[in-house]
């Protein structure tokens, strides 16, 4: 029985990194940071909104079940987006004075708190989204670039060895194909990642909207949206809903 003899494949990932010049090193450096920085975004969004859910589902239960909006606001966790919205709310109809805001109405000041807690809660959101689009859209030009650089090194092999054989044009051309696909492996998970979570996150935002809209109709006008009830408590004083 012959012993078959293993040879190590001169062509791999290794050896790009081992012969490779400090063109090709710096460009797989790129990529590998371009994709530990999109798992690291996609996991800590995933997080984030994990959180911003369980968040919403405890309003329900414990924050619209209070006997005051202030009430449901310690019901909260301090630091939860949902809680910083509801303190902008209360904040504004508490402050509602000054040589500046006296001249805006009450409805409209309230409005403009809310609507400006809700656009910070989603700027949070959004935040990081950029850089999975660009590595979305970047990364396999890089991988392009490492590839032209692959068989600009075969074409000199080939100039200084005087023919095309395949010992001087496989291992640049190897190294040429190996960028290409580092490049797609690493733009193919930020697209997905940044679609899947815009797409979350329009439900999340839509539920940031719904909350901040059933609040202002309570200040203004002592009852939730849509609550039971409404139509009969529409007309009760917002000073109901602040003490």
């Amino acid at each position: 029985m012959e012993n078959t003899a293993v040879v190590d494949n001169p062509y791999g990932l290794s050896a790009l990194w081992a012969q490779g010049d400090f063109v090709a090193k710096g460009t797989l450096i790129i990529l590998a940071l371009m994709s530990l920085g999109s798992w690291y975004i996609m996991l800590t969004k995933l997080w984030d909104q994990r959180k911003l859910r369980q968040s919403a589902k405890l309003v329900e239960k414990q924050f619209w079940t209070a006997p005051s909006i202030k009430d449901g606001v310690e019901r909260l966790k301090k630091g939860d987006d949902f809680r910083l919205i509801a303190e902008d709310g209360l904040r504004a109809t508490s402050h509602h004075e000054g040589r500046l805001t006296d001249r805006i109405d009450l409805h409209e000041w309230i409005t403009m708190s809310l609507t400006r807690a809700v656009d910070a809660v989603n700027g949070k959101l959004q935040g990081g989204l950029w850089f999975l689009a660009t590595v979305g859209s970047a990364s396999p030009f890089v991988g392009l670039f490492g590839t032209v650089w692959g068989i600009y090194h075969a074409l000199i092999a080939i100039g200084i060895a005087g023919q095309a054989s395949i010992d001087k044009v496989a291992g640049p051309v190897g190294e040429a194909l190996i960028m290409t696909a580092i490049g797609l492996f690493v733009a193919v998970p930020a697209v997905m990642g940044y679609n899947w979570l815009l797409r979350r996150n329009k439900g999340l935002q839509e539920g940031l909207r719904n909350f901040a809209a059933d609040l202002h109709a309570y200040l203004v006008g002592g009852a939730r949206v849509g609550g039971e009830g409404g139509a009969a408590r529409a007309s009760a004083p917002a000073a109901a809903a602040r003490k």
